[in-house]
């Protein structure tokens, strides 16, 4: 009964957030928009999305091949999906859905909540790992496409810190291959509790993945940089099909802006994600008109595979 009920909570819990995105889209506009799109430029675009979800699981699953072999890649595709759509539509920069990745591992397929979550935690590492390398090519192009005034002192002074901020990745996964745990050293000057001795175990198979299997590790990196990159090539050929005319600095430092905003904590940037273009797009002397068009087909994108997302997780759970 305890069970059901929890699981019944869950889907409700699911079904407000699918009808919360709903209510507050904009989605006759989104119609309007799409509509403006020809059919090939909408498959294509359909296509790098399911090639960037492809790669995004595919990192997962060579981290989780090297110790069980007998977990399959296409379940796993699924999983992702269910993970952005909680991680969406939640409060947070993106985060929230990783919780799906380990019960998938633990209920399907037997590995330890532990191993599961040492998986989870060398992929959320290489996927920070890559946007932080792209984010690091975009606040060069936000200098060079000359975005920040010539008196944002303040602005440059937050860019310098997400420049620092770019550095704990690499550092932890290199920290990691020598066999040093940065996550466990700060757990310890906190009271020992079931749950910090759970994530220090994690940390220390994530590291144990790091030493023990180099080429793993190298071709699920060369991996994350592969949608990172897609991610970015997306948003070039959104412009390009609007007929947005803008250099490569230009687009790189608009879609640096977009993703920055995807980090306020509220649900899929609202708003910020808007304001973010506008504000982008027109500093390159972009109407707003173009500008909200843009953030349209992106809302359109991630609402549809959000949703979709969600409905999976309902049905995982529902299982």
């Amino acid at each position: 009964m305890r069970q059901n009920i929890l699981r019944l909570l869950w889907i409700l819990l699911l079904a407000a957030l699918l009808y919360w995105a709903l209510k507050n889209a904009p989605l006759t506009e989104i119609w309007s928009t799409l509509r403006q799109l020809q059919f090939w430029q909408i498959a294509t675009l359909i296509g790098i999305n399911a090639g960037i979800y492809a790669l995004v699981t595919l990192r997962w699953w060579i981290i989780t091949q090297a110790e069980a072999t007998h977990v399959p890649y296409f379940p796993l595709l699924a999983v992702r999906v269910a993970v952005f759509g909680v991680s969406y539509f939640t409060l947070g920069p993106q985060v929230g859905g990783e919780p799906l990745q380990v019960l998938a591992l633990r209920h399907r397929y037997g590995l330890t909540y532990t191993r599961a979550t040492s998986t989870v935690i060398m992929d959320k590492l290489l996927e920070f790992l890559a946007n932080f390398v792209l984010l690091a090519i975009g606040l060069a192009s936000v200098l060079q496409a000359g975005i920040l005034p010539s008196n944002g002192s303040l602005s440059i002074v937050s860019l310098i810190g997400l420049a620092g901020l770019m550095i704990w990745p690499p550092a932890h996964i290199i920290l990691l291959q020598r066999g040093r745990h940065p996550l466990a050293s700060i757990l310890r000057m906190f009271a020992k509790t079931k749950f910090t001795r759970f994530i220090i175990a994690s940390e220390r198979m994530a590291g144990m993945f790091c030493r023990r299997h180099f080429k793993e590790l190298l071709t699920a990196i060369f991996v994350s940089l592969l949608a990172a990159l897609g991610m970015v090539g997306e948003y070039f050929l959104v412009t390009s099909f609007l007929r947005i005319e803008l250099s490569a600095a230009q687009t790189i430092a608009a879609w640096t802006a977009g993703w920055l905003a995807f980090l306020v904590p509220w649900p899929g940037g609202l708003g910020a994600l808007e304001a973010s273009q506008v504000f982008a797009l027109g500093a390159f002397g972009v109407d707003a008109a173009s500008a909200i068009g843009l953030t349209l087909i992106i809302r359109a994108r991630d609402i549809l595979v959000g949703g979709v997302g969600l409905l999976l997780a309902g049905r995982g759970v529902t299982k």
